[in-house]
């Protein structure tokens, strides 16, 4: 098991294995610090920027410079908080994740995976911003993140139910332009209830600094109250660069 520790009060991140194949880093609150409060709805984030739909959160990473909209009733949590995925048995070998993440039903499914008394968390769905070092292009961006955050997710130790559509040139209504790519799986083991077919949605786009960057969003689907493909792109229609990136987070 390994802990990452997030800057300031924004608590703990504990690294869990789920029985799906992978290891989630999830949002603990620290027994020394308070746990970060959802922002209201409609609220400011980080440097007072505002969302752009009435009623809506927003999700701001100032590593990044990006920011986004989600609907009320999600979680979102603080800019230094990382949330993402190891390999299966090798929790040091993080394959994906991204900060500043925010939270569909954060306590969607709740099951003691291992047995050791202790209750493990599962989400319904969750985005944030990830950078995308080393990529030459938009499209190579999404492509290569999109089956990643479902292999990661929802599928391991299990490639093979893993597919992807061709990336689409894409525009949100800030004038940011970039590519995304549709992910899903067909068939992903279901070792315990809480486990099952997920999808993931990523939108590569270059920042301020002329720096790569992913919007990402993955979640479960078929089952009940699943994020719909209605939701999903309005959230992402709402991508918008947000003042001079700083770098990478203090985690």
């Amino acid at each position: 098991m390994a802990v990452l520790i997030a800057a300031v009060v924004t608590g703990v991140m504990v690294l869990r294995h789920d029985r799906n194949g992978g290891d989630r880093a999830d949002a603990k609150p620290s027994p020394s610090a308070s746990a970060p409060s959802a922002s209201p709805s409609g609220s400011s984030g980080p440097g007072g920027v505002k969302p752009t739909i009435a009623g809506w959160k927003v999700v701001v990473n100032p590593a990044h410079g990006t920011a986004f909209d989600v609907p009320p009733e999600w979680q979102v949590e603080a800019p230094t908080v990382f949330s993402g995925y190891s390999e299966h048995g090798n929790p040091d070998k993080a394959l994906i994740g991204h900060t500043a993440p925010a939270f569909y039903k954060s306590q969607w499914c709740r099951i003691d995976t291992d047995g050791d008394g202790k209750i493990d968390d599962f989400a319904l769905a969750s985005v944030g911003t990830k950078g995308a070092d080393g990529a030459k292009s938009t499209d190579e961006v999404a492509e290569k993140s999109a089956p990643t955050w479902v292999y990661a997710a929802y599928t391991q130790p299990d490639k093979s139910v893993v597919k992807w559509d061709k990336p689409v040139k894409y525009t949100t209504k800030a004038g940011v332009e970039g590519s995304y790519v549709r992910s899903h799986s067909e068939g992903a083991k279901k070792s315990n209830r809480c486990t099952g077919d997920g999808q993931a949605i990523v939108f590569g786009f270059k920042n301020s600094k002329g720096d790569f960057v992913a919007w990402d969003f993955y979640g479960r689907t078929g089952v009940p109250g699943a994020v719909g493909d209605d939701v999903i792109m309005r959230v992402l229609s709402t991508v918008r660069l947000s003042g001079t990136p700083t770098g990478q987070p203090q985690l």
